[in-house]
C-alpha cells in the first residue's frame, strides 16, 4: 500500500494508465504477429495475454471515477473474485477440451465476449437512460448477435442443433435487420418518454438475440470456419464499442485488433472457398445442394497389405487431413505413419486446405499437437503443383476440399471452390468410415476415379493397422 501511495505521488494517475494502455497495444500487435506462424503461435498467445493482464491491473489500481474516487474495497473484492473465478474456469476448460471440440470452445468463448460487451452497454443505459447514444446501442446489438449466433454455432458444431434451410430465411433475416434499424432510430430520435425508450431498448435486446439465432441457423456446416471467423470479428467490434462507452483505450484497441483480424480472416476464408461473404450468409452452402447429373464410376477398395506396400515403396507421399482425422483422434498415428514412410526413404508432406475442419487453422493445430514439423504443413496453393509428381495421396477424413466437382461440374454447389487437386496424383487412397457425404451433402467424384482406392474404417483403427502392416514389411 505504501508503495502504491508513493507511486501515485511520483507519477500522475493518467500518465500510468495511458502508457500502460499504449504498452498493451504494442504487446497485442507483437502477439498477433507471432500468432501468424504455428511455430511462434504459443509465444504470441503469451504476449497477447500479458497485454491484456497489464491494463486490467493498472485500471484496477489507478482508475478514478468522475468524482476522482478510486474503486471501493467491496467492489474491488468483487472484481478480484470474479477474475479469479473466470480464470480458474477458463484454465480448466482449456486443459480438458479435446482437440475435436476446439471449434465448439472457440464459439463458446466468442459468445462470452459478445455477452460481456452487450451487458456493459445495457448496464450503462440503465445507469444513464437519457444518454442512449449510437455507440452504446451498436455495442448492445453487435454483442448480443455475437452471443446468440456463437451459441447456435456451438450447438451446430456439437451436433445439438440442426440446420434450417429455407428460401424464406433470407427474407426473414432481412426483415429482422430492418426492425433493428427502425428500433435504433426510434430510440435515438423518437423523442419518447424514458419508460418507452426503456421498453424499446429491451425490445432491441430481444430482437438482436432472435436475429443472432436466425442468422446462423440456415448456414451449412461447410461454411462454419467462415462463420466462426465472422462471429469472432463481431465480438471484437462489440468490445471496441464497450471501450468507447467507458473511454478505455485498451478496450478500444483490443477490440479493434480482434475485429480487424477476424474480418481479414473471414475474407481469406471466403477467398479460399471462392465465395462472397454475402453468399456465405444467405447461400446455405453445405445444406444439401442439388444432386449432380454427372455419371459416376465404380468404387474400388484397397486391402491393408496393398496400401502398406504402396506407401512403403513410394518416394513421395502427400497426406490430406480432414475433420475425420480429428474425430478419430488419429493425428499421433498419422505422425507415426509419416516417420515410418520416411525411414523407408519416402518424402512425406501434409496438404492443408484453408477451410479443412471446423475452424480456421484447425488442421494446423491438430497436427502441431502430434509434433508434426511445421515445415511439412504445405498450403493448398503450394502443394497443388506437386500433385502430378506425387506417388500416393492419402486422404484421411477429408471430403469436400478434395472433390473434383468443384472444378468441372457447374451444377455442383461447390463449383468454383479451390480444392486440393488430389485427383492429379498417380495413386489416391481415401480413408473413410463409409460412403456418407461431406458437409456439402454431394457425391465426391474423387472416390470414383480409376486411380482411387477406398480404405474403409475408423481412421484411428485403420492407421494403427496400416502402421503395424508397414512395420512387418
Amino acid at each position: 500500500m505504501t508503495a502504491l501511495i508513493l507511486l501515485n505521488s511520483v507519477l500522475p494517475v493518467t500518465f500510468v494508465l495511458e502508457y500502460s494502455y499504449l504498452l498493451a497495444a504494442i504487446m497485442f500487435v507483437i502477439g498477433l504477429k507471432l500468432q501468424s506462424h504455428p511455430e511462434t503461435a504459443r509465444r504470441g498467445n503469451l504476449w497477447a495475454a500479458a497485454g491484456m493482464i497489464l491494463p486490467m491491473i493498472t485500471t484496477f489500481l489507478f482508475h478514478r471515477n468522475p468524482n476522482g474516487d478510486a474503486i471501493s474495497l467491496v467492489n474491488g473484492m468483487v472484481v478480484v473474485l470474479t477474475i479469479a473465478a473466470g480464470g480458474v474456469i477458463g484454465a480448466v476448460m482449456a486443459r480438458k477440451v479435446k482437440m475435436t471440440a476446439m471449434p465448439q470452445m472457440v464459439s463458446f468463448f466468442n459468445a462470452t465476449g459478445g455477452a460481456a460487451s452487450a451487458i456493459v452497454a445495457l448496464i450503462e443505459f440503465t445507469k444513464n437512460p437519457d444518454q442512449a447514444v449510437l455507440v452504446g446501442l451498436l455495442g448492445l446489438i453487435i454483442g448480443t448477435i455475437a452471443f446468440s449466433g456463437s451459441m447456435i454455432a456451438y450447438g451446430k458444431l456439437d451436433g445439438k442443433v440442426g440446420d434450417i434451410f429455407s428460401k424464406y430465411m433470407t427474407w426473414v433475416n432481412l426483415l429482422f435487420m430492418l426492425i433493428l434499424v427502425v428500433i435504433t432510430v426510434l430510440i435515438l430520435f423518437g423523442g419518447y418518454s424514458l419508460e418507452t425508450r426503456t421498453y424499446l431498448v429491451y425490445g432491441l435486446l430481444a430482437m438482436s438475440l432472435i436475429y443472432g439465432v436466425s442468422f446462423v441457423m440456415p448456414i451449412g456446416g461447410a461454411d462454419m470456419p467462415v462463420v466462426i471467423s465472422l462471429l469472432n470479428s463481431l465480438t471484437g467490434i462489440a468490445a471496441a464499442m464497450a471501450g468507447f462507452i467507458y473511454q478505455n483505450e485498451a478496450m478500444i484497441l483490443g477490440g479493434i485488433l480482434v475485429g480487424a483480424a477476424g474480418t481479414i480472416l473471414t475474407i481469406q476464408m471466403c477467398k479460399a472457398m471462392n465465395r462472397s461473404l454475402l453468399n456465405v450468409i444467405i447461400g446455405s452452402f453445405g445444406g444439401g445442394g442439388a444432386a449432380s447429373n454427372k455419371e459416376i464410376g465404380i468404387i474400388k477398395e484397397v486391402s491393408l497389405s496393398d496400401a502398406a506396400v504402396l506407401l512403403s515403396y513410394s518416394s513421395k507421399v502427400v497426406i490430406v487431413p480432414g475433420y475425420g482425422l480429428a474425430v478419430a483422434q488419429a493425428q499421433h498415428l498419422c505422425h507415426e505413419l509419416e516417420k515410418l514412410i520416411e525411414e523407408k526413404g519416402g518424402e512425406v508432406k501434409y496438404a492443408i486446405h484453408p477451410v479443412a475442419g471446423r475452424m480456421p487453422g484447425h488442421m494446423n493445430v491438430l497436427l502441431a499437437e502430434a509434433d508434426v514439423s511445421y515445415d511439412k504443413l504445405i498450403e493448398m496453393d503450394d502443394i497443388n503443383p506437386e500433385m502430378p509428381n506425387t506417388d500416393v495421396v492419402l486422404v484421411i477424413g477429408a471430403n469436400d476440399v478434395v472433390n473434383p466437382a468443384a472444378l468441372d461440374d457447374a451444377s455442383s454447389p461447390i463449383y468454383g471452390m479451390p480444392i486440393i487437386k488430389t485427383h492429379e496424383a498417380k495413386n489416391v487412397i481415401v480413408m473413410k468410415r463409409g460412403m456418407g457425404k461431406g458437409y456439402a451433402a454431394i457425391e465426391n467424384y474423387l472416390f470414383y476415379e480409376p486411380k482411387t482406392r477406398m480404405l474403409f474404417g475408423n481412421a484411428k483403427d485403420s492407421l494403427q493397422k496400416l502402421v503395424t502392416e508397414i512395420k512387418t514389411l
